[in-house]
């Protein structure tokens, strides 16, 4: 996004908000701590079309590799054929709901995965169309309003609901995109890692409610890039929610965790989100959805959401 001179950010999507200086935030629950885990579920194109923009950090297989990528496509291809069950039976082992990200060619390709997810009562949340074709400034506004239009009405006709929060495919944006998420009726976004609060977009049209992941616990970042070992990756989480406990008592926290069934869905790295989840779940912590979360932000702190 183009740089603007000012005090605090570079752009005009959200004042600078130091977390001291903000009103304590309080959930409805009482809890200190809010946890909401976003499974994500995304198509893997073979072959995207030419002009379509593709992360240079996709994760699986071997890295990128000659057409056909056979080994990335059916890497990935595992989290919907098998890890996919082993999460939301982990979180529905401690009570957990889940929220899953969720792409236009996902959704039309696997309608039983579909109607499975939904039957088990998840909060869908709009993915774009495919992980191979990424939001980027090399859109015109046209193209991107286009796109998120397509992406929310490709959804609602395959789940039966239109969704009301938003993760780009790879947390890709242009400099316009959250004006164009609240245009087209989105309420949430969870493409900005932050802050460990939500907070109110700037937005002349509508209203959006950044939900930041925590990119360092993002499944990807640090089992896939990071090569972190799993003991070591549930360690951290589970350390990062000791301590947000801790700090949510004075005003209150957000743990954001995505999630990948390709990658934490392996059946020697289950243990380590069924163990997060349980440590979780014996703390002062509040599951919740991202859309749980967004309602509750707006409810309990409207000076935050102003």
């Amino acid at each position: 996004m183009p740089a603007d001179r000012r005090p605090g950010p570079d752009h005009p999507h959200h004042p600078w908000s130091p977390l001291p200086a903000r009103p304590p935030l309080r959930w409805s629950s009482g809890a200190p701590l809010a946890m909401s885990v976003l499974v994500v579920l995304e198509h893997f194109e073979v072959n995207a079309p030419a002009e379509a923009v593709r992360s240079a950090w996709l994760g699986g297989g071997l890295g990128a590799r000659p057409y056909p990528d056979v080994l990335r496509y059916a890497h990935r291809q595992y989290g919907h054929r098998v890890g996919i069950f082993r999460v939301l039976d982990a979180l529905e082992a401690v009570g957990a709901p889940a929220s899953v990200a969720i792409d236009a060619m996902t959704a039309e390709a696997y309608p039983w995965l579909v109607r499975h997810v939904l039957d088990r009562g998840v909060e869908p949340v709009a993915h774009g169309i495919a992980v191979t074709r990424s939001i980027s400034s090399r859109m015109t506004a046209a193209q991107e309003r286009a796109y998120i239009a397509e992406s929310l009405d490709r959804l609602e006709a395959a789940l039966g609901v239109r969704p009301t929060g938003w993760m780009g495919p790879e947390h890709g944006e242009s400099e316009r995109t959250p004006r164009l998420l609240a245009e087209a009726g989105v309420r949430y976004v969870c493409d900005w890692p932050n802050d460990e609060q939500p907070y109110a977009m700037t937005v002349p049209q509508g209203d959006l409610v950044s939900l930041p992941p925590m990119l360092e616990y993002d499944d990807s970042f640090a089992l896939s890039h990071r090569k972190m070992l799993p003991d070591s990756y549930g360690a951290m989480v589970r350390a990062g929610i000791d301590q947000l406990v801790v700090d949510g008592a004075a005003s209150a926290r957000h743990l954001l965790l995505t999630v990948r069934p390709w990658l934490i869905g392996q059946p020697f790295r289950i243990g380590t989100l069924e163990a997060v989840l349980a440590h979780a779940a014996a703390s002062d912590v509040w599951f919740a959805t991202t859309g749980e979360v967004a309602a509750d932000f707006r409810r309990q702190a409207p000076a935050h959401a102003a």
